[in-house]
C-alpha cells in the first residue's frame, strides 16, 4: 500500500509485496467488516495497493474505485479487472461521488499533509458518507524505526529525517477528522505483534527503502544486516522467527 510523494524513494513491487507482506491485506479483513459495505454502494479504496481488498469489496456487490500512487501497484490491481487509478492521496480529485471511503495500511504513508488527505476524503464523500480505515498508529514499528535511525546516524545520515511514516495518536486523528467535518464513531489503538513469514531482512527490503536509499548502494546490505542484528534481541524468537512490533490505529467516521 503505497503513498504518494514517497514513491521516489520507496519502490513498490507487486511480486515482492505479495511475497513478504500479504499478511497486510489478510489482517485488513476486520476493517472491511467495520465498513459493513452494502451491495450497490459506491466505494473508494484509498491506497488500494495491488487490489486484494478492493476485489473483496467488488465481490460484495459494491462499485469500487481504487486509487494508489504506485504505478506498478495500479497495474497489478487492473490485472484483477478492477477500476484502479494512479492518484496522489494528498490530491484526490473526486467531488461528492462516494458512499464510503475505505483505507487499509496506506494512510500512514501519506505523511506530507494528512490534513489535505482527510479534506480530500471529505470532498469525495456524499453527505452522511462513511470513512473507515486502519493505519499505523502511535508506537507502530517503534523498535524497527529506532534501529533504522541508529543505523543511518552511524553513517553520518539524518536517520530521524528519513522516517517516512505518520503514526498519530487516537486523539490527534480524531481531532483531524472533526476539523474536516466528520463525526467520529470510533478510534482506537490496537497493539498487533505481527509474525513476518519471510523474516526481518525481507520486511526491510519491502518497507525500509526510504532509509536504505539514503546510503551508497554498496553500503546498503551492510546497513540492513546491522539493523537486523540490532533488532534480533527484541523481535526475534525461537531460533529465527521474527515478529514486527505493529500498533494499528482503526477508526470509523461519518461526514456530517
Amino acid at each position: 500500500m503505497s503513498r504518494n510523494k514517497s514513491e521516489a524513494v520507496q519502490d513498490w513491487r507487486p511480486e515482492r509485496y505479495a511475497a513478504n507482506a500479504r499478511f497486510v491485506a489478510e489482517l485488513g479483513m476486520p476493517v472491511l467488516e467495520l465498513l459493513a459495505p452494502r451491495a450497490g454502494e459506491r466505494v473508494l479504496d484509498l491506497g488500494c495497493g495491488d487490489g486484494a481488498l478492493t476485489a473483496k469489496l467488488a465481490e460484495l456487490g459494491c462499485t469500487v474505485v481504487g486509487v494508489d500512487a504506485a504505478a506498478a501497484m495500479v497495474r497489478s490491481a487492473r490485472e484483477r479487472g478492477l477500476d484502479a487509478r494512479l492518484m496522489d492521496g494528498h490530491a484526490l480529485s473526486f467531488e461528492r461521488e462516494f458512499d464510503a471511503v475505505f483505507s487499509n495500511a496506506a494512510l500512514h504513508w501519506m505523511k506530507a499533509d494528512p490534513e489535505a488527505v482527510v479534506a480530500g476524503v471529505a470532498r469525495a464523500l456524499r453527505p452522511g458518507g462513511r470513512f473507515v480505515g486502519e493505519m499505523g498508529g502511535f508506537g507502530n514499528v517503534a523498535a524497527i524505526t529506532v534501529a533504522l535511525v541508529a543505523t543511518l546516524n552511524r553513517r553520518g545520515r539524518d536517520g530521524a529525517g528519513a522516517v517516512p511514516w505518520y503514526f498519530p495518536t487516537p486523539a490527534a486523528y480524531a481531532a483531524l477528522l472533526t476539523r474536516n467535518g466528520f463525526s467520529v464513531r470510533s478510534v482506537e489503538l490496537l497493539p498487533r505483534p505481527t509474525p513476518l513469514p519471510t523474516g526481518m531482512a525481507a520486511w526491510l527490503d519491502t518497507f525500509g527503502e526510504p532509509f536504505l536509499k539514503l546510503l551508497d548502494e554498496e553500503d546498503r546490505d551492510a546497513a540492513k544486516a546491522e539493523a537486523v542484528e540490532l533488532l534480533r534481541p527484541v523481535l526475534c524468537h525461537d531460533g529465527d522467527r521474527w515478529t514486527a512490533d505493529y500498533v494499528r490505529l482503526r477508526f470509523s467516521a461519518a461526514l456530517t
